[in-house]
């Protein structure tokens, strides 16, 4: 049985041997956004593993809105609902979409606050969470952070969301 390596020489010669086949990596890269902007107009975002929408970075809310819509099922709504409590809890916030996660701050250069999809549940992610008076319930590997899982049908307690989120919006912000 031939080994991995004589396989992969055996089809490095198979391609230079192809006329206009390069066998050379090219030094030429695809932007890191460079999938979003090549779907059709009005088709759904790509979603990466755990169901996380694919969404291109930018500023502002309207690529929030963009990550938001793509959330898949259930967690659209709740991705709705929890952006307007952050909005109402903090009027002046700031949004960005970076690693293809919402992101909120009080200056658009450090965040308190990011969402991530996964296949069962949404986080939330405090960036400075283990300050939070009392401490969001899921440690981190991160010494300052601290997470918040929500599972489909979670009845949510929105006065102590909005406390962490006020809370977290007063703390100094990572920079990302």
């Amino acid at each position: 049985m031939p080994d991995k390596t004589s396989i992969k020489s055996a089809k490095v010669a198979e391609k230079a041997a192809k006329p206009g086949k390069s066998v050379a990596r090219s030094s030429a890269r695809k932007p890191a956004n460079a999938a979003a902007k090549e779907q059709p107009a009005g088709a759904e975002p790509p979603l990466l593993s755990g169901g996380n929408p694919q969404i291109a970075k930018g500023y502002g809310d309207a690529p929030v809105q963009a990550y938001i819509a793509a959330m898949p099922g259930w967690k659209s709504d709740v991705g709705r609902w929890l952006d307007a409590l952050i909005v109402r809890t903090v009027p002046d916030v700031q949004k960005a979409v970076k690693w293809n996660s919402p992101l909120y701050g009080m200056d658009g250069q450090t965040w308190f606050l990011g969402i991530h999809c996964f296949t069962k549940y949404i986080k939330l992610a405090f960036f400075r969470g283990a300050s939070l008076n009392p401490s969001p319930p899921v440690a981190s590997k991160m010494e300052h952070a601290r997470y918040f899982h929500i599972h489909e049908n979670d009845q949510l307690d929105e006065a102590q969301l909005a406390a962490w989120i006020k809370q977290a919006s007063e703390l100094p912000g990572e920079r990302m």
